[in-house]
């Protein structure tokens, strides 16, 4: 059994079809089972994939129900103990990170890196937290590019979620994580370049989040979001006090001057509140 099976699911996307697989070919640590889900493609995508059907272990091209049938199609495929989802349109890091990186697929339920994305005239990394709360699952995610899966995790959870169209993926990670406990490892760097043109990344998944939130863990909520605008607050109160106008202010106050203009400014505010309380008590 190979320790890891890459999934790719692809649909009339020829172009990052072609720069996924080559990332997947040039690696330099080749002990691993590939694995092609095309949704039944008419852009050439499907004869590629039989030119190509040397480097690939299995493959289908067939008409599906969408992104997460296509990635449930690949893990029934798959023999590995771990799956990475490389989709078409992304690709590794550089061709030595398998090399690098496999090693760490042994122990843990899920084993995550770092986030390399790349938009329009942009770059940028996302850094991940060596733990995991609740807090960065409620707006933010694991990256599938990103993050290897124990295939056994699957059992336990459940496929994922084929009446979403947006973050199903999403929904397996906040379940395995904060519903079955899952174990999980961060390790620092990446594993490969996430395009910011995807339709997770695009379009408004807030419906969806909600809708699984509730299901799952509404009893928690109304605390939770409770704690999260206390959280923006103290965050805000924070941005003001390092600000270098708090700063300079705070400067002025400790002088001798200052001090006396501290304290005029404040009998003048007390003289003219006790007058606005005396005149509410007259009434």
């Amino acid at each position: 059994m190979p320790i890891l099976s890459i999934i790719t699911i692809n649909y009339n996307n020829l172009d990052g079809l072609k720069k996924t697989l080559e990332s997947v070919i040039n690696q330099t640590w080749k002990e691993f089972e590939y694995i092609v889900i095309d949704g039944g493609s008419i852009d050439g995508s499907a004869d590629y994939i039989e030119s190509q059907s040397k480097y690939i272990d299995y493959w289908v091209s067939e008409p599906d129900k969408g992104i997460y049938n296509a990635m449930n199609k690949g893990i029934n495929a798959a023999n590995g103990e771990y799956l990475l989802f490389l989709n078409s349109g992304d690709h590794f890091y550089n061709s030595q990170v398998l090399e690098q990186y496999h090693s760490f697929a042994n122990e843990y339920d899920m084993v995550f890196f770092d986030e390399y994305r790349v938009g329009d005239n942009i770059s940028g990394v996302v850094k991940f937290p060596a733990e995991i709360d609740f807090s960065h699952m409620y707006t933010s995610s694991l990256s599938h590019s990103n993050t290897y899966i124990k295939k056994s995790v699957f059992d336990v959870v459940g496929l994922y979620d084929e009446s979403l169209k947006i973050v199903s993926d999403w929904k397996f990670c906040i379940l395995a994580l904060f519903k079955y406990n899952c174990s999980y490892l961060k390790v620092d760097g990446f594993l490969s370049v996430f395009y910011l043109d995807g339709i997770s990344f695009l379009q408004d998944n807030s419906k969806e989040r909600n809708q699984v939130l509730n299901e799952y863990f509404k009893p928690f909520l109304n605390d939770y979001k409770e704690l999260v605008s206390n959280r923006l607050e103290l965050n805000k109160n924070r941005s003001l006090l390092n600000s270098n106008r708090f700063k300079m202010l705070k400067e002025i106050e400790e002088t001798r001057l200052g001090k006396k203009w501290v304290s005029l400014f404040f009998r003048v505010y007390i003289v003219l509140f006790s007058k606005k309380k005396l005149k509410e008590v007259l009434k």
